[in-house]
């Protein structure tokens, strides 16, 4: 009896090793996953499902150019704290106008959101 093959402690010395801690990190891995998975699939739908937002109003000014300003000039004076290198870009990209060619009495749209 005691030399038997099916023993006891040789049945479950073979066995494979599943702890409770390998099931639990498992289990909370998936559920991890399938929880990301799931907020990147609701962000979007609703977004798409709330209120529409208003549109934001864009207030435009008119600038008539005097005789000896020039894009950094008018940059400066609508924008004096902050750097006028966007300004004069936006400036230049909406009215379509090179930074040098500004001829007096023109006028100049520009958008401020």
């Amino acid at each position: 009896m005691f030399g038997s093959v099916l023993d006891a402690e040789h049945l479950f010395g073979r066995m494979k090793l599943v702890t409770r801690t390998r099931v639990r990190r498992r289990r909370l891995t998936v559920t991890v996953s399938l929880s990301l998975v799931a907020a990147a699939w609701a962000g979007p739908a609703v977004r798409a499902l709330g209120s529409p937002e208003a549109p934001a109003r864009v207030s435009r000014v008119s600038y008539v150019v005097r005789e000896g300003d020039t894009l950094w000039t008018i940059s400066r004076e609508l924008a004096p704290q902050s750097d006028p290198r966007p300004v004069v870009d936006l400036i230049s990209a909406m009215n379509g106008v090179d930074a040098d060619r500004q001829v007096t009495g023109q006028t100049i749209e520009i958008s401020a959101t």
